[in-house]
């Protein structure tokens, strides 16, 4: 009978011992290679579709998004050395980039280093460019080039991916 008795007890606390171990564990949906907790550097906002004249250069505002406490320095750094934030199209797209006009940097000094005057972009930002394309509909891979930092120090040079889907005729 102190059997019987001990029986439940056990397969309560080996299904809540089940129970816990499922919990705990990585949700399937998640990506691995990039966890949920670790924020991007910089995303890319919008637009996800334009429509152009084909063989017309036509302005496309692409906005973009720097996480809070990081900055990446500006298309135009004070220092050559610098990694500059730069915007390109790949050449098989259909659609090339004629030009774009980056904004202006905001000033920035280092607090670990106040004679280090950087010339950076924080939070919200916009690349205007120029596209002209061929007839079609392309799906463009816009690539942004950049280095984030925060006060005290830098993340390697990364690029991403700015999918434009591109209508034109």
């Amino acid at each position: 009978m102190l059997k019987r008795a001990r029986k439940p007890g056990i397969v309560a606390i080996a299904a809540l011992a089940a129970s816990m171990a499922l919990h705990s564990q990585t949700p399937l949906f998640q990506d691995p290679h990039h966890p949920a907790a670790k924020p991007h550097e910089v995303d890319y906002l919008y637009p996800e579709q334009v429509t152009l004249t084909a063989g017309k250069p036509t302005r496309v505002t692409l906005h973009f998004r720097i996480a809070p406490g990081l900055h990446i320095n500006s298309h135009t750094p004070k220092e050559k050395f610098l990694i500059a934030t730069d915007l390109s199209l790949p050449a098989d797209a259909g659609v090339r980039l004629e030009g774009a006009h980056y904004p202006e940097g905001a000033d920035f000094v280092l607090p670990v280093d106040p004679s280090t005057h950087l010339n950076v972009y924080t939070g919200d930002f916009a690349i205007d460019a120029r596209l002209v394309s061929t007839p079609g509909d392309h799906l463009v891979q816009a690539r942004l080039h950049f280095q984030a930092c925060d006060e005290n120090a830098c993340m390697p040079p990364r690029t991403i991916t700015a999918s434009i889907d591109v209508i034109s005729r």
